[in-house]
Order: structure tokens, then C-alpha cells, then sequence
């Protein structure tokens, strides 16, 4: 009993040390439509986090995953 309690602490101890920034990317998400930037770049339909007030959470955060796409994040957030 007293090894499976010392490798969970262990493993806890450890975690902190391969996260980035991202808390686990938003669970809830929704679509978009394509659009034309103010540049004249077109921007395909995608799904994004709904809105939540951070940006830890989101798929392109470090840290964090894109199910639809299988991307991980690489982006800092800036607040």
C-alpha cells in the first residue's frame, strides 16, 4: 500500500512539469462560417471554443488539443 501511495505522489509531483499553459481545451465548441478579412483573406469554416472569458482553454493554446482537427495548440495567451 505504502509503493502505490508514494508512485501517486509521485506522479502528481511530476504532472506540473510537462503542462504548458492550457487547462484542457473547452469542451463545448460551435462552427463558423467562412468570411472575407478586411485584407480580402478568406477564412474556410472552422469550430471554435465558445466564449468563456480565457483564452487557456482554447484549441490553439498551448497545451491544449484540437479534436476536429487533431492539432495541438502553439499559440501563448496574451491575458
Amino acid at each position: 500500500m505504502r509503493i502505490l501511495t508514494l508512485a501517486c505522489v509521485a506522479i502528481l509531483a511530476t504532472a506540473p512539469a510537462f503542462a504548458q499553459y492550457g487547462t484542457g481545451s473547452n469542451s463545448s465548441s460551435h462552427g463558423t462560417r467562412g468570411y472575407t478579412t478586411g485584407n480580402g483573406t478568406y477564412v474556410q469554416p472552422h469550430r471554435q471554443t465558445n466564449p468563456n472569458g480565457t483564452q487557456y482553454d482554447n484549441y490553439s493554446t498551448k497545451g491544449n488539443y484540437n479534436p476536429y482537427t487533431g492539432a495541438t495548440g502553439t499559440k501563448t495567451p496574451k491575458w
